[in-house]
């Protein structure tokens, strides 16, 4: 049987080709962390009370000189969207972290942080 320490340590070196997401319901209080980000794409450092969404940033995105939109339903059963601007997407070209908030599905919206390495 795989420990809880051993699968963390596979999961965060690469070791499994998985997503990981919350289990349904109304989520927590505490950022859940995504799963490594594939080849040639940028994912949320942290979508805050995740309740299983999800996010993948397109690397040839970060050159865009228009806002662009993304869909982070995932598994969650309902819809949210995030926009980031030209220049948030400079930012995450850059390493930085931006932070922004979804739109209102499910009568509530999501903070979601993003970097790109």
């Amino acid at each position: 049987m795989l420990t809880r320490k051993a699968f963390l340590t596979q999961l965060a070196n690469g070791g499994f080709a998985i997503g990981l997401t919350s289990c349904g319901g109304g989520g927590d209080s505490s950022p859940a962390a995504a799963p490594p980000a594939a080849a040639g794409t940028c994912s949320p450092s942290s979508i805050a009370l995740n309740h299983g969404h999800a996010l993948t940033i397109p690397s040839a995105d970060l050159n865009s000189a228009l806002a662009m939109s993304y869909d982070i339903t995932g598994a969650a059963g309902h819809r949210h969207d995030i926009t980031l601007s030209p220049a948030q997407l400079a930012q995450l070209k850059a390493g930085q972290t931006v932070t922004v908030a979804s739109s209102i599905g499910a009568a509530h919206s999501h903070d979601v942080s993003s970097t790109c390495a």
